[in-house]
């Protein structure tokens, strides 16, 4: 039998569940680097994937506590849909991936994990991206630490915080 040590899942696994929504950020401790947080505009955030699928996972949220698409109004959809797009234009700068998947999970049946907050995962591909340890062994490798990732993406998000005043 092989075994494969992930010992940085036990942090997942034995830590302190989330009692707060993870997106409702204006009411979050801590600082945008702890919390992974890249933007907090007036109706839309986004922020990093703490469990992330590949590096630069980011999560698209509307600020306001909404379940399904249904409850947003035409302004925040659209606020959304433009920082998606945003996003997917900042990590094609800076991390060269060849694709994406971008899409989200409505109620926990579909894999919702914050089932009550409505997200959008935008999760950059490249060529190869799924290796044996993926298929075989179940493990993702991650090659780049989340603070480091954060701190390449951050910028921006900064510029797009000015240009919109």
């Amino acid at each position: 039998m092989e075994v494969l040590w992930a010992p940085w899942r036990m942090e997942y696994i034995l830590g302190e569940k989330e009692k707060e929504c993870i997106f409702c950020v204006h009411k979050r401790q801590g600082t945008d680097e702890e919390n992974l947080v890249l933007y907090k505009g007036r109706l839309t955030g986004v922020m990093m994937n703490k469990f992330p699928y590949n590096n630069g996972h980011l999560l698209v949220f509307p600020i306001r506590h909404v379940f399904c698409l249904d409850e947003l109004n035409p302004e925040e959809m659209t606020d959304l849909m433009l920082k998606i797009r945003a996003s997917i234009s900042f990590l094609k700068k800076e991390m060269n991936p060849d694709g994406f998947n971008v899409g989200l999970n409505i109620g926990k049946v579909a894999g919702a994990g914050v089932e009550q907050h409505l997200h959008f995962h935008i999760v950059p591909r490249w060529v190869g991206d799924t290796s044996f340890m993926t298929i075989l062994g179940e493990v993702r490798v991650i090659p780049e630490h989340l603070k480091a990732t954060y701190r390449r993406l951050r910028p921006y998000y900064d510029q797009l915080l000015k240009e919109e005043g």
